[in-house]
Parts: structure tokens; sequence; C-alpha cells
């Protein structure tokens, strides 16, 4: 591939529901632009861009790609992003490196979850868009329906480019609206053909409509149209690609990946109403006195750069993704790393086609590669010129929103799953991996059940740990609720000195994270030196409770009275004195067992509320406000026993068809219901934590 300058480079991420078509479509580009000698088709695992094992087990997209083509002297950086909501950290990646996306709609099922979502994205961050309908030519197809479809969710910034015209349910021709030209496919080439008289009203249409749309963009342009005057066709490309490039007008363009049907036509509308790097791609970065910098996306400029994914291979070692903003990153530069304030030196660069890459000397402004071994980098650091630092924006990855405990098969795995995890990680920063120290569980957290299901999958094919996933332990709390006064004593002879300690301990409830001591001796009753020893024995001991073994909170101790002997008792005696008062007042104050609650704020769309409603008030929880948002949607604020979370988003996923969103933090400790109370005791007992 020749070099090409930043204004003819193009940067597009592929998105859109889960097996709507991306996958084939980049297949089909990439082989009709030759970049590819064969078309690969996901079914027969042989695409360029579903390279991991994973994926072609599965037969779906699971990580993010990069691919590129040459086509009328324009570089087209193709970035493919898994559509399944559990690995939506690939579109994130995608769009951070693209500035113009390709939102793909089946012609079978339409508009859906996924392509709404992509849609909404890519306004929030500014992206350039395009609809393609594929499958145009399948079975029970109806792009007509999908384009009206479109116009009624978004209006008439919606504007058909490229229809297709149908006889018998079936797709005859393709019909370009800007030229008029019609075209129809033979074993995948195009043949110009004159457009069927049956055709023409509703081209008439479709071109009054597109005209329509091009005079709202300036006050030039509407004069014109009102004057009757017709556009010429370049006047309809600029407008088109001013209306792109500001959101004003998203094109649809239709055709059919499996048999190349209508791909030339969207290979010319990339390269002509797509905006270049250069016209997007600068940014805002931030300097080292904090101060908000402009980055120009001009290859003259000093070096500024992003990690956008990275690659953590347990066999090729890790390979960092980047897109340079500004200037040119070379083969053996000495590179900056704000975040961290480290240096190190660039090593061989490459150019990255799926899983081959492709050796380059230098990557400009504007353009996608990677790299090897970066020592300090990670996903989301910026690399910059040692002189001129700069910080850019990172990656907004989605963040976790299910937690399983995971383990090893073959006892005294632990630490390969820990090695382990450190990389899976580092590929995917969507995941979460941590020991809790509590619980003594290891614990994986995810988008998902089937993203959990992949790091299971990859830890056993690429790490050789075979490990299962359960619910993780929940970490409950014990306190009392009433005051007493015990008597602990510890008294023990067995030849020589003895051991002797004899303490009287109030126990009461308090508002406290553990355990709060104090002393009210009088007379001498037990001797200072022995205070830190009671103190400890009942430091050491709240750290089980009576009910269940779980940790004491909210108890104050004081110590009131008690006696010694002058040569049997020492601090050990004391020690354990405090330990047998502490189980004895624990067990007379009415100990309750308390359950950690959070904060649950689900956003759902105003049609699931009631569903979403019912299933929190299911899980004990209790609703505190509802806050009305845009596009129809509303977020529910409530408190719920962490408890009865486990589950949630995988219901919510399911009633709001994927639409819904939720975080979930601690708040506080509150005490349980009997029933669960009773249950928990009961799995403490069969578990021997308490007799």
């Amino acid at each position: 591939m020749k070099e090409y300058d930043t204004k003819d480079i193009k940067n597009v991420a592929l998105l859109g529901h889960g097996s709507c078509g991306k996958t084939s479509l980049a297949e089909a580009m990439l082989f009709t632009a030759g970049a590819t000698d064969r078309h690969g088709k996901v079914e027969e695992g042989n695409t360029t861009m579903d390279f991991d094992a994973e994926e072609k087990k599965r037969k779906v997209s699971v990580f993010s790609a990069v691919s590129s083509l040459e086509w009328r002297d324009t570089k087209i950086n193709l970035i493919d992003a898994p559509g399944l909501f559990d690995f939506a950290n690939g579109s994130a990646e995608a769009m951070r490196a693209a500035k113009n996306a390709i939102i793909v709609l089946s012609a079978k099922s339409g508009l859906n979850v996924g392509s709404q979502k992509a849609y909404k994205a890519c306004s929030k961050y500014g992206l350039s868009k395009i609809f393609f309908v594929t499958k145009a030519n399948s079975e029970h197809a109806n792009c007509k329906d999908v384009i009206a479809n479109l116009r009624v969710v978004y209006g008439s910034k919606v504007m058909p480019v490229i229809i297709p015209y149908a006889s018998d349910r079936k797709v005859e021709c393709y019909i370009n609206v800007v030229t008029g030209r019609t075209w129809k496919y033979e074993n995948g080439n195009p043949i110009e053909i004159d457009m069927p008289e049956e055709a023409k009203d509703r081209y008439e249409k479709m071109y009054g409509l597109l005209c329509e749309s091009v005079a709202s963009l300036n006050e030039e342009m509407m004069d014109k149209y009102f004057s009757g005057e017709p556009f010429t066709e370049d006047e309809l490309f600029a407008g088109l690609k001013e209306g792109v490039k500001t959101g004003e007008i998203t094109p649809v363009y239709c055709g059919a990946a499996q048999t190349l049907e209508g791909i030339n036509l969207l290979l010319n509308a990339l390269v002509k109403i797509l905006p270049s790097a250069t016209e997007v791609g600068g940014e805002t970065g931030v300097n080292k006195e904090g101060e908000a910098v402009d980055v120009p996306c001009d290859k003259n400029a000093p070096l500024a750069a992003t990690v956008f994914k990275t690659v953590a291979d347990p066999f090729i070692g890790k390979m960092s993704y980047f897109k340079v903003i500004s200037g040119v990153l070379k083969s053996g530069d000495t590179v900056l790393n704000p975040r961290t304030g480290e240096t190190e030196k660039v090593g061989k660069l490459m150019f990255v086609n799926g899983a081959k890459q492709t050796d380059t000397a230098q990557v400009i402004a504007g353009d996608i590669g990677a790299v090897a071994k970066l020592n300090f980098a990670k996903t989301g650091d910026t690399l910059c010129d040692v002189k001129n630092p700069v910080t850019l924006l990172g990656v907004d990855f989605p963040k976790a929103s299910i937690s399983m405990a995971i383990s090893p098969v073959n006892k005294g795995d632990e630490d390969k799953i820990a090695q382990a995890m450190v990389r899976i990680c580092e590929e995917n920063p969507s995941i979460e991996f941590y020991q809790n120290k509590e619980t003594h569980e290891q614990i994986i957290s995810g988008l998902g059940e089937q993203s959990l299901d992949v790091v299971v999958s990859v830890l056993k094919t690429k790490f050789g740990v075979d490990v299962v996933l359960a619910p993780p332990k929940v970490a409950y709390r014990e306190t009392i609720k009433k005051k007493v006064k015990v008597q602990g004593r510890h008294k023990k002879q067995s030849g020589g000195h003895g051991q002797f300690g004899d303490v009287w301990i109030e126990f009461e409830p308090v508002d406290s994270e553990g355990l709060v001591f104090e002393e009210k001796i009088f007379g001498g009753a037990v001797p200072k030196n022995y205070f830190p020893a009671v103190e400890k024995g009942l430091q050491d001991s709240i750290k089980k409770g009576v009910l269940a073994g779980y940790p004491v909170v909210g108890l104050k101790a004081t110590l009131v009275d008690g006696s010694y002997h002058p040569v049997d008792s020492s601090e050990m005696a004391f020690k354990t004195a405090a330990a047998v008062a502490y189980k004895a007042g624990l067990t007379q104050a009415n100990p309750v067992l308390l359950e950690p609650v959070g904060t649950l704020k689900a956003i759902v769309p105003d049609d699931y509320m009631g569903d979403i409603i019912g299933d929190i008030n299911k899980r004990r929880g209790r609703i505190l406000g509802m806050n009305p948002l845009e596009d129809k949607e509303q977020e529910i604020v409530a408190e719920v026993p962490i408890a009865e979370t486990s589950d949630f988003s995988t219901v919510l996923r399911s009633v709001t068809g994927g639409r819904g969103s939720f975080t979930l933090e601690f708040e506080r400790y509150e005490e349980a219901p009997p029933m669960v109370a009773e249950k928990v005791v009961e799995e403490a007992k069969k578990q021997g934590k308490i007799e």
C-alpha cells in the first residue's frame, strides 16, 4: 500500500446490532477494493476481521478489528466493532479511533436496539454517520419499510441515497438518487442499466427529498432551490458531505454484502461524502499546566497519538493499537506517556489488517497503526512529543455490571488465574478482577454473562487454566441491639505459673465501623498494663460474630471491673478473658445480621418503567425517586440489598431488549429480615463457620 497524505485518509467504524451483518460488510468492502483476494464468510470462519479463535467458534464478533483498503486514491481504515452488548468495549475502541461510522442495519430486522444505541453514541461523540441497509436481497427483506421507519424515528435528516428496486420481492437493481444512474449486479459485478419505468415515481420522490435536505443547509442553496434552478451532481454531493459532517443529514445506502451488491456504491460514498482526517481529525487536549490546547490533525505539528486498543497475547506479547492525531510517529522515536511520566523508545511499527501486520517506517497524522512491546502504555494513554507534553481523551469504556467468583478446577492455580487476568484486563478494560479479602474469593466482573464466558474460555485456551464461576459470597456484618454486662474469666493451672484473667465488660450498640473500646476501672481492679491486651482480645474477636461468623460492627465495649493474680495474670490471660466475655456478651445482647445495601440507578425507556419497578420491588428494593431524561427514558433511583442484585443485569437487558443500563454503588449496612438472616445462619452452620 502506498503512503497516503492525511487529507486522503478516512477512519470508519462499523457499528450496529449483533448479527446485523457488520463483519460481512467489512469483508465485502475489502474484497471489492482488492484488499483481500477472497471474499471471507462468517459462517465459514475465514474472515479477515473475525480471526480470533473465540470468534470463529462462536461465529460472532467478540473483539474490535482493524483493516484498511484503498479506493479512488483514498485510504480507508475500517474498525469492525462487535454488536453484542456484552462486548461493547469493542464499540468504544472503534468510536475512539474513528471520526466516521457506518451504522449497519439488516433489511430483515430493520432498526433495532443496537442500531439505535450506535446512532445515539455517534451523536454523543460527534462521529459523522451513514446508514447501510444490508441483506437487501434476502427472503422477507424490505428496504423500503426500513428506510420509512428510519425517517419516522429520526426525521427528515435521514436521506435515502441508494435505493433498491424490487420486483416480485426480488431486488432487480439499485438506483443512485443523486445521479439517477441505475445498477444491477451479476456475480457481484455492477452493470449500468436504464432505470425501470416502475421505479421512476419513487426516484422522483426521493430526489425531491434530497434537494430539500441539501437546500436547507445554507441560504445560497435555499435561494437556488426556491428559484427552481436544478442542483448539479457536484452541488448535491457537496451538500451531502456538509450535512454528514454537521450531522444535519444521515444518508441511507442499501445493498447486500454476501453478494457484493451496492458495495462499490458505498465505497464511492465513503470517498465522496465522508470527511477526511484533515477535516475532522483534530482534537482538544490538556497540556502539563492543565490548560486546554488544540491538537490539529497535521503531520507537521508535534506528535500526539492515542492508544485505543491493546492486545495482550501470551505468545506474541503486547501490541498497542494507536491513532496518530498530530505529527508523525516513526520507528525508533522516543515518546512521552503523560500518565506515567515515563519515556520509552518506539520499536517496530505496523499497519494492521486483521491478524496480519505489515511493517512501516512511520505512521502520519490521521492514520492508524500498531506497535509491539511498549513497556508502560495501556489503552487510553497518550503518546506524545517529549518537548510538547499533551494528554488526549482516553477511551470511554462501559462499566462492568455483573460479577462472579472465579476459582480454579485444580487447586493451587489461583496465582495462574491472577497473572492471566492481568493480561486479560489490560486487553479489555471493561473486565475487572480483584481479590475480595473478606470472603477470600477472586472476583471477576464484566458487561454480561457472555463476556465472562469468553474470559473463562480464553483462560483455558490461551493460558491453560481451567476455572469455574459461581455467584460471589455476600459480605454480611453482625451487630447487637441492646446493652449487656458480662464477666469473662480465664483460669488455668497446669503446674508452675498458671493463667488468670478476669474482666467485667459492658457491651452496647454504637454507630461505628468496628469496635469502640473504653475503660472505667477504679481502684486498680485490673492493672493498666493489661488494658491493651483486653482491647486486643476484643479486636481479634469481632472478626467473627456469634450468629454466622461475619465481622461485627457498631460495638462499644467498656471495661468496668475485674480482678488479677500477682503471679498468674498475663497479657495472654486477659486477652483470652476478653474473648470469653465477648462470646457471652454478644449472645445475650440480641445479635442481628446486617446486609449490604446499594444505591441502584437504572436508566430505562418509559415503556418498561412498570416492569423494572416491579422487579426491583421483588428484590426487596425501595424506590427513592424517578427522574425524566431525554429520548423518552427515565432514571429509577432505588436502594436494594446487594445480595438480591446478582442477576439484575441479565433481567434488565432481557426486559428492555438491551435498552436499559444501571449502576450500583454500596451505600450502607442494614438489618436483614428474619427470613434472610435464618437462611444465612443455616448456611454458615453447614459451612462450619459457627457451631
